[in-house]
């Protein structure tokens, strides 16, 4: 049997990719800081376990210091969070017996009462189909995991509400993520952060893959906002302010990483499931965390993963319809080719000093990276994806 890859670095030309194509991913970026969509970046990718290109841009933080981007500068992660740490966990939870996805979430959260508890499941909150509304900010009304989760459960605020029924259609929504998050801490007995280094990042060798990172790592952080309430210019401190009032760990955001350590997960999906002579998931769950549990909505969507599609404007143009990928509101973005065994992951700061940015110049960056990687390709690899 065929060992397991790992990761390695080496020429596109081993792995059927043409290094000039590569090369314009180099411009695009480099345009992108040009006209103020994010002050730096940080590009990896990888085609069948080679990684062929590593390579950092700009600055990491532009004011009130300026600080050069490196490749392994950490990123807050933000939304990422949601299938790095809180799907990969509920799917874990599932192969232990602790939970299935069609369990009501209203047999782990006792808070939340009426019928809401008993419809919505663990499957709605992970595929956004469970009808809240995709945000609130519940950080202006309490502090602490608990003070947020009663905001929550007891509808003391109309906007968190669902606004239609579970299994209607794809609303994206941090708020059910959060409800997910907590619902592993409280089947478990343990923090997420705790699950999370026990169950994937220590496993994996992910070691600059953490939440709330100490003070002594600062200095290889990307800023985010400029935020006065927050004591300033925001490095290290989580970007997301419910996350934030959460104490820095949620099941929606706070997680921060690297692109290598992004890159590490990533070929653990690829290899399905394992990394070396470790096992993080069962293939099956791999196929349903990546499988289409959409069909026929407005959106298609895995267990948190966004498929691609016509809704999928970050994925560009190329990748297959096998291809999966998320985004994080800081300028974060991990897109996955099985059919290419095609890893592209772009990590932006773009936030800082302000998040006063157009949304579609992101995307439409996310997507021209994309599609140069995927364009880069000129033949496939025999035996490769099979």
């Amino acid at each position: 049997m065929e060992e397991l890859q790992l990761l390695k670095v080496g020429d596109p030309r081993e792995v059927g990719m043409n290094p000039s194509r590569l090369g314009l991913i180099d411009k695009a970026v480099k345009e992108g800081i040009k006209q103020g969509t994010f002050p730096g970046a940080v590009v990896l990718i990888m085609k069948s376990g080679i990684i062929v290109k590593h390579r950092s841009y700009g600055l990491a933080m532009a004011v009130p210091t300026r600080r050069k981007m490196f490749p392994s500068t950490i990123f807050d992660l933000a939304s990422l969070t949601k299938v790095v740490v809180t799907v990969p966990l509920a799917l874990i939870l599932v192969e232990l017996g602790v939970w299935t996805l069609k369990d009501p979430i209203g047999r782990f959260i006792s808070e939340l009462k009426g019928e809401w508890a008993r419809k919505i499941t663990i499957w709605h909150l992970l595929t956004h189909t469970s009808g809240f509304p995709p945000w609130a900010a519940l950080y202006s009304q309490g502090r602490g995991k608990e003070e947020i989760l009663e905001l929550i459960c007891t509808n003391k605020w109309p906007l968190v509400s669902p606004v239609c029924g579970p299994g209607e259609r794809v609303i994206y929504s941090d708020l059910g993520y959060i409800l997910c998050g907590a619902a592993i801490e409280k089947a478990t007995g343990s923090r997420l952060d705790s699950l999370a280094a026990e169950l994937i990042f220590d496993p994996l060798g992910m070691r600059d893959t953490l939440f709330n990172p100490p003070k002594d790592l600062r200095d290889r952080i990307a800023a985010t906002e400029d935020d006065p309430r927050r004591g300033g210019v925001l490095v290290g401190i989580v970007h997301d302010e419910n996350a934030w009032a959460m104490g820095g760990v949620s099941g929606h955001a706070g997680l921060f990483s690297t692109a290598l350590d992004l890159a590490i997960y990533a070929q653990m999906l690829l290899n399905h499931g394992h990394y070396g002579s470790k096992m993080v998931l069962s293939p099956n769950s791999v196929r349903l965390m990546t499988s289409l549990q959409t069909e026929g909505m407005n959106e298609r969507r895995g267990l948190g993963w966004l498929i691609q599609g016509k809704s999928a404007v970050s994925a560009g143009d190329l990748l297959s319809d096998k291809a999966f990928g998320h985004t994080g509101f800081t300028g974060t973005s991990l897109w996955i080719d099985p059919e290419d065994e095609l890893v592209i992951i772009l990590l932006t700061n773009r936030v800082h000093p302000s998040r006063k940015h157009s949304v579609g110049d992101i995307q439409r960056l996310r997507a021209l990276v994309n599609n140069l990687a995927a364009g880069a390709i000129e033949k496939k690899q025999q035996g490769k994806g099979s």
